[in-house]
């Protein structure tokens, strides 16, 4: 199986792994609000990679997080992935935040049921989700959408879980069809198996045309003149 080292840096949450037949053989993260994550990335890249016991030259593939989440997080993480990629030869592998959510709440042990709901924070009651299914395949696309009573209404049964989640705990509580999973993370070492997966289909992105999906354009007016 291969070497692959994955990055995630969409939210808050800096997070690097490297694994090999589906284990997790280092892994670094912090969650910072600040976003430094230009900081702490390439440390925690040496680091793992030290703690694993493998050259950089001995990588595969690396895996980085699509989004999506934060515009200087994401472009912070796929420019890394990409300079990986580009000195060492090796494929890269774009994987959806919204995925690695799903893939971290299959593995906490909650119990799940109906639709499933990744939710990233957009700022205010905003989040980025899209709907799974109980088989982990998606059953719409990424939406920006505005958390409140009417979409709670609106919605069947299902489970809501990542930081966009977390940050409305009040409106799930007066759900009786919603479950809350608190504190689920997208964490590299969750993007490990998805990556695999995609090696062993041959699936990989175009190393000069990977983008990140920000989940909606950016708010930039119009420079004003002096």
């Amino acid at each position: 199986m291969p070497l692959i080292l994955a990055i995630e840096t969409a939210t808050k949450l800096c997070s690097v792994a490297v694994g090999r037949d589906g284990q997790v053989l280092a892994q670094r993260e912090v969650d910072d609000a600040q976003l430094r994550h230009a900081e702490r990335l390439n440390v925690f890249v040496d680091e793992v990679m030290r703690e694993a016991g493998v050259p950089l030259r001995a990588l595969d593939a690396v895996a980085v997080g699509t989004g999506p989440g934060s515009y200087t997080g994401l472009r912070i993480g796929l420019s890394a992935a990409k300079g990986f990629c580009y000195a060492l030869r090796c494929p890269i592998i774009g994987i959806p935040t919204l995925a690695v959510l799903v893939r971290s709440v299959r593995s906490s042990g909650a119990e799940l049921g109906g639709t499933l709901w990744p939710m990233i924070d957009a700022r205010r009651m905003e989040v980025f989700t899209q709907p799974y299914g109980t088989d982990s395949t998606t059953t719409g696309d990424v939406v920006p959408l505005i958390l409140d009573e009417a979409w709670v209404a609106g919605t069947g049964p299902g489970v809501v879980f990542g930081d966009g989640a977390d940050k409305a705990a009040a409106l799930w509580q007066a759900a009786a069809h919603i479950t809350h999973v608190q504190g689920i993370v997208p964490s590299a070492r969750h993007m490990i198996g998805l990556a695999e997966e995609r090696f062993a289909a041959g699936t990989f992105d175009d190393l000069a045309y990977l983008v990140p999906a920000y989940g909606k354009a950016a708010n930039v007016g119009a420079q004003r003149k002096s």
